[in-house]
């Protein structure tokens, strides 16, 4: 868009905004975080004034509407990220909206539509895909470090939180009807997310979800089959119910095999007939920096090298959506 200095305003100044993203707008070249937003003024002002945050205000029109804010991050639950992005891309302003990009694919396609006749970009926070530990894993698949790719496995499971015990006061990850489903769409989707960068788009998809434990109405457990475009194939199995923590990816090849977890900050492993090699990579303090510089980048028209748009993410939403699709059709 040619901006020389990208002036942000975020709407919904909530935990993930504390570290993991907020700093990170003042801490990039040609970027600059001007205003922030939460519905309880005071909360907004508390966050301001921590931040060094300039403006502060308790409604999301003021805030889009404000002419010294150019782009805007939405950071708010799902349930309200179509709501916002149409307003600031209606309001002729980039959009970057958290993930899961929305609470279904058919939200998704309309922010895509609103956004595209607006001529204005939508990212989508899936900012696995600027880090330099998952660039490397692309590298080496592409490099032929593990041959011709033949499938891919994903195991993902946990302990139940405590805060999902009380019934009457469930956090908003595991309410249907603010985030879309439970755990899974707000922990799987980065994992799917990164298999559609380092496999290319899924074609077919097949799966069961269901909630076992009983402790909130979404689904707590989900496995699924699904066939890459590209011929791979691709198995998953989340489960938020069990006994212990484990997060493990296998890329597996005609040559070697890639294994590499999506959280934690574990070395990713290359195993091969001449034995193995391992990659650590520090995690960035403000995981979002790195997409976030790719976004500055493309909107100062320096690069456009942003991976995470709004139809990448749509894929995503469009494979998580046929995974659980039995619970919620019964």
């Amino acid at each position: 868009m040619g901006l020389e200095k990208v002036r942000w305003g975020i709407i919904g100044c909530g935990d993930v905004t504390e570290v993991k993203s907020g700093p990170a707008f003042q801490k990039i070249e040609n970027s600059e975080l001007v205003a922030v937003m939460r519905r309880t003024g005071a909360l907004a002002k508390d966050y301001a004034e921590r931040h060094h945050v300039p403006k502060w205000y308790d409604d999301a029109d003021a805030l889009i509407n404000d002419p010294e804010v150019d782009a805007v991050y939405i950071a708010t639950p799902p349930a309200s990220h179509k709501e916002y992005a149409i307003m600031v891309a209606q309001a002729g302003k980039p959009v970057y909206v958290e993930k899961p990009m929305a609470l279904n694919s058919a939200e998704c396609e309309e922010m895509i539509a609103v956004c595209k006749e607006a001529g204005v970009p939508l990212y989508v926070s899936f900012y696995r895909r600027a880090m330099q530990r998952f660039l490397k894993i692309k590298e080496l698949i592409e490099s032929n470090a593990i041959g011709e790719v033949r499938f891919v496995k994903t195991t993902q499971y946990q302990k139940v939180a405590e805060d999902f015990l009380d019934k009457d006061n469930l956090p908003w990850r595991v309410q249907p009807e603010l985030a879309g489903g439970g755990l899974f769409f707000d922990l799987a989707s980065h994992t799917i997310d990164i298999l559609d960068f380092l496999l290319g788009p899924i074609a077919e998809v097949q799966g069961f979800a269901s909630n076992q434990a009983g402790h909130y109405p979404a689904e707590d457990i989900v496995t699924g089959t699904y066939l890459f475009e590209s011929g791979v194939h691709g198995t998953g199995s989340w489960c938020f119910s069990a006994f212990e923590n484990v997060d493990m990816n296998e890329i597996i090849g005609s040559k070697g095999k890639l294994s590499f977890s999506t959280f934690s900050n574990d070395p990713i492993i290359l195993t091969t007939s001449k034995g193995t090699e391992e990659w650590s990579f520090e995690q960035p303090k403000h995981v979002h920096q790195p997409l976030i510089e790719t976004i500055v980048a493309e909107l100062t028209g320096v690069d456009a090298n942003c991976s995470c748009t709004g139809e990448t993410a749509l894929r995503t939403s469009k494979v998580m959506e046929e995974l659980v699709k039995n619970h919620y059709n019964d």
